[in-house]
């Protein structure tokens, strides 16, 4: 097994290298063919708007025949990052009169975009994360506030990450984060309080709910200074290492005094245990066990043996029977979709499964993963910017993965048996996490890129673009979840995953995003505010007070009143965001 400190290594240099979108520089298109009475229109408009940074954003005010050489005549609609550049598709690839369908094709692309993040996080990059929190024997505490956390918050924090690769997409980040921080403490906190009313424990609430006051007040302070310096980014990610460091404290303070109560308690008398009300032990579920009682049952009576190519067929199908037996049609229909896309993860991203008997090996599939994974990394990192690199400019690095894979996948595939894993098997669960993370990272930036295209069509701003599409296709995932474990009769342990997610979220998400540009561009980080950013601040500083005030004052007690007073406070804020956003409301 692999030692502690290679592990380390290797997790932070995927979170501080490959994790990154960097911002790459493009050269203006070849400018033959475009008359110059679009370039004489290009030249007045920006005149005329020479106060806006974002050139590309004027390409509405131009006839529509005209708008696809005015795209491809402006340097600022050729900085995007990914596969992908959306404006030339949006203007270029229909007749002008055929654009409303490819915006809608756009959208469609955009809700595709949104599924494979969460199915990615969830099937594929937590499950390794756990493996790996298994692997270097970390305590519930540590991996909750650190692993599992950049787990949960994966597609927000890269989301961030790839919007503060650009200036003119800044703004995406902080409304995404700020309008999914105001999303979760209202919106799904105020549905876990309508669902199952309970006690919060109040000494982690009002920990969570003080760091999250303090990170929303420090980037309130950079948005309204419109600069941060390398040693103020420093400080913001080093405040999340206090925040983590208190929780593993208090967590041990804690079990060390229960401890020492329970002892002197059945020293004098054989009664239960002591268990405080107020305290971070929340009920937790137990998966690992849940599935192994599932699989127990349905196990064969008498030994069986399946051939190397009924395994390999097994392990690509996503289906399970007896769960589709018993799930509802609207489960069935969107499976049916999620189908193509499962089966193409899973030949590319690994799984280790600890819970599991044989940790999930399935010999054919995790030898075929040593050929596939490799070059999956090699297309996702930096959206394929080394894909058709050429090594002393003859030899493809592609091809040069795809032979060490082969090479790679046969030896392990003569050297494994079908029966048990090898013992170099927690291995997997690295490379399974290092696809996950890029092709997490390579997603968001197409979604940062989709929107800004988004908003220079429907001439909306970044920042309304985050605090709603960005913001909601992030975190409705969150609300399902939350509100189903609520259901489940585990209310306190929701209400916990959504305020200590969301420090994680801003804390991770802005600093290593302003980290990431600085250390590209050399300068510090700049940032461009508006009304509706103030509104954004002043409306999640403004819902963490009253939750200070109001959660204490009803003896931590969430009802069904606080969860619609959060309902409707949400309601309140977008409706003046948007307000705000379409010019019926201005700030000075």
């Amino acid at each position: 097994m692999m030692s502690r400190s290679v592990y380390l290594s290797l997790l932070l240099l995927v979170i501080s290298d490959h994790q990154q979108v960097t911002s790459r520089s493009h050269v203006p298109r070849n400018q033959r063919g475009v008359g110059s009475a679009v370039r004489a229109l290009n030249t007045t408009l920006t005149m005329m708007y020479q106060s806006n940074n974002d050139e590309c954003d004027l390409v509405m005010n131009v006839s529509a025949a005209d708008r696809c050489a005015f795209v491809k005549n402006t340097p600022d609609c050729n900085l995007e990052d990914g596969f992908l550049n959306y404006l030339n598709l949006a203007f270029c690839l229909l007749p002008p009169n055929l654009t409303p369908l490819t915006i809608t094709l756009c959208v469609i692309w955009l809700l595709f975009l949104f599924i494979l993040l969460g199915l990615t996080a969830s099937k594929f990059f937590c499950p390794n994360l756990s493996a790996i929190c298994t692997s270097l024997h970390l305590t519930h505490n540590v991996a909750g506030v650190t692993f599992l956390a950049l787990g949960n918050g994966a597609p927000d924090v890269f989301s961030a990450m790839a919007a503060f690769s650009h200036p003119h997409t800044a703004g995406l980040a902080v409304g995404a984060l700020f309008g999914a921080g105001i999303f979760v403490t209202t919106v799904v906190a105020g549905s876990v309080a309508l669902v199952k009313p309970f006690a919060v424990a109040s000494r982690p609430f009002l920990r969570d709910v003080i760091f999250y006051m303090v990170a929303v007040f420090w980037t309130f302070l950079m948005l309204y200074r419109g600069t941060t310096t390398l040693g103020e980014t420093l400080g913001y990610l080093g405040l999340y290492v206090v925040y983590v460091l208190i929780v593993i404290i208090s967590a041990y303070i804690y079990n060390r005094q229960k401890r020492l109560i329970n002892s002197s308690v059945q020293s004098t008398a054989q009664i239960p245990e002591f268990h405080s009300s107020d305290d971070d032990d929340v009920p937790c579920m137990n998966g690992g066990t849940v599935q192994q009682e599932y699989e127990s049952e349905y196990r064969p009576l008498l030994p069986y043996s399946e051939s190397t190519s009924q395994i390999l067929l097994s392990s690509m199908n996503p289906v399970d029977s007896r769960k589709w037996r018993r799930k509802p049609w609207s489960w069935r229909a969107l499976k049916i979709l999620k189908t193509p896309l499962e089966v193409v993860l899973l030949l590319c991203i690994p799984v280790v499964d600890p819970d599991k008997e044989d940790r999930n090996w399935r010999r054919p599939l995790n030898c075929l993963h040593l050929t596939t994974a490799p070059l999956a990394c090699l297309l996702t990192f930096q959206s394929g910017a080394y894909a058709d690199y050429l090594i002393q400019g003859q030899f493809p690095v592609w091809l040069l993965m795809l032979l060490l894979g082969f090479f790679l996948s046969a030896i392990a595939f003569c050297t494994t048996t079908n029966d048990s894993p090898p013992k170099y098997h927690s291995l997997f669960s690295l490379l399974g996490f290092l696809v996950s993370a890029l092709l997490i990272s390579a997603a968001a930036s197409e979604v940062v890129s989709l929107l800004h295209m988004l908003g220079v069509v429907l001439s909306l701003s970044n920042t309304v673009l985050g605090l709603t599409l960005l913001a909601w296709g992030n975190s409705i995932g969150d609300c399902f979840s939350d509100i189903t474990i609520a259901r489940q009769g585990y209310p306190r342990m929701a209400i916990s995953a959504c305020f200590g997610g969301i420090i994680f979220n801003m804390l991770l998400g802005v600093g290593l995003g302003g980290l990431m540009q600085m250390v590209e561009t050399h300068n510090d980080v700049q940032f461009e505010t508006d009304g509706l950013t103030w509104v954004l601040a002043a409306s999640l500083g403004l819902s963490l007070v009253l939750s200070f005030v109001i959660v204490p004052m009803s003896q931590f007690h969430l009802g069904r009143n606080y969860g619609i007073f959060l309902l409707v406070f949400y309601a309140i804020f977008l409706i003046i965001a948007l307000l705000t956003e379409f010019g019926k409301i201005h700030f000075v």
